[in-house]
């Protein structure tokens, strides 16, 4: 699979035409691309109202169920299209560009799916699960920050009850995003009450097991439409419910780099649509002129280099995941889990200077709310991205891994 393109920018004349796919075509890249190009467009359409209003982007999903892309991660065997983590990369960096809740939540459930694929197929209950939502297009959320734990996703206080075949878990959330839009839920948990905070399972809930008291509204800079509250979760189910392998060994083989590299595309499409705003401003502008290019055209061209910079190391991110991803110790490796974290400290960085040095393109047309070329709404997402496991926090834990290895000796290796 060629990755380096993957975030290649197209004309209309190249843009691939959307269709709804029938359930027995043969899906290409192309014909993928499209769907996801319809899903962009009422994304784009929607997008000021998600974020003025703070409301889930009910317009982009619904499209996205009619679109089958909810489950194309999910094997051909099981109903799915056996999609490659690059190819729902491009689909995060595209819903990116048109509006950043739908593309977040897009990419958090999709994170959900690889950890399902990668991680259940060993077991009967997941792989009805995984029929059950290509043939329903369920939405799953995310419920891995709990009570004062902040973004420690590799601490759980909640443990998962068992008795007779049953589990039950009562767990103080303070965020499951789209909690309570979603069809279910897939949460950590310590492992039992006996265990440890970091000896943890990962479990799939759904809608039916489980009940949520709000606790923590969701009133943000922004991201607003993500829904992100604070909830109480009581959940029951059954035992099988739990995935079969720990979640020490989910999270360094699927969740941490399916996250982290699919956050980053989003973060690249906001930044991707913030400079396309700079430069159609500076055309626009030049015109006015006679030519004569206005005060911001430099800024432009700082952006638009720092956002070819933020797309090559996204591409090189999936390029090594993709090289690593059929090897457990691979991934687990020191050297790739340092890549993969690195890879999303420095998109989050990265993405936040882009669309700030496109506001300055823009100058006041960019600052201003009502506009063609405000960029408003993209910074204020955008500042999210160090947030969402906070860069300092992963920093940190890396930094004595950091210190037992060298300094390259070459440019190649």
């Amino acid at each position: 699979m060629t990755l380096v393109n993957i975030f290649a920018p197209e004309t209309a004349a190249t843009a691939p035409r959307a269709a709804r796919p029938s359930d027995d075509a043969v899906r290409g890249p192309q014909e993928l691309r499209g769907r996801a190009e319809t899903v962009a467009a009422i994304a784009a359409r929607h997008a000021a109202s998600v974020d003025d209003r703070a409301r889930f982007p009910e317009e982009a999903l619904a499209t996205a169920r009619e679109q089958r892309l909810l489950s194309i991660m999910v094997p051909r065997e099981l109903g799915g299209e056996g999609a490659a983590t690059a190819e729902v990369a491009d689909i995060c960096y595209r819903l990116g560009r048109a509006c950043s809740s739908a593309a977040m939540i897009y990419a958090m459930h999709q994170t959900k799916i690889a950890c399902l694929v990668r991680h259940g197929r060993r077991s009967p209950w997941h792989e009805r699960l995984l029929r059950r939502l290509c043939a329903e297009q369920l939405l799953l959320a995310s419920s891995t920050t709990e009570g004062q734990a902040g973004g420690n996703v590799r601490s759980s206080q909640a443990p998962v009850e068992r008795s007779g075949g049953r589990i039950s878990l009562t767990r103080n959330a303070a965020v499951i995003s789209y909690g309570a839009q979603a069809d279910g839920v897939v949460t950590t948990a310590r492992r039992s009450a006996e265990a440890s905070s970091s000896d943890q399972a990962l479990v799939v809930f759904l809608k039916e097991d489980y009940s949520l008291k709000p606790q923590l509204s969701w009133d943000t800079l922004g991201m607003r439409g993500t829904c992100s509250a604070g909830f109480l979760l009581e959940a029951r189910g059954e035992e099988a419910q739990i995935l079969p392998d720990p979640y020490e060994q989910i999270h360094v083989e699927t969740m941490t780099p399916v996250a982290h590299l699919l956050w980053a595309s989003v973060w690249t499409g906001i930044a991707a649509d913030a400079v396309e705003r700079a430069r159609t401003f500076i055309r626009k502008a030049s015109r006015q002129a006679n030519g004569q290019l206005p005060p911001g055209a430099g800024q432009f061209a700082k952006a638009s280099s720092s956002l070819g910079m933020l797309r090559s190391l996204v591409a090189s991110g999936l390029a090594r995941f993709d090289e690593a991803s059929q090897d457990g110790r691979a991934l687990a490796s020191i050297d790739f889990q340092t890549m993969i974290n690195l890879t999303k400290v420095d998109a989050a960085e990265l993405a936040v200077s882009t669309v700030m040095t496109a506001l300055r393109a823009c100058g006041l047309s960019g600052y201003r709310n009502d506009g063609e070329f405000s960029v408003g709404r993209h910074l204020r997402d955008v500042l999210s991205s160090p947030l969402m496991i906070n860069n300092e926090r992963i920093i940190a834990n890396i930094s004595t891994s950091l210190l037992m290895g060298g300094t390259p000796l070459s440019l190649r290796n």
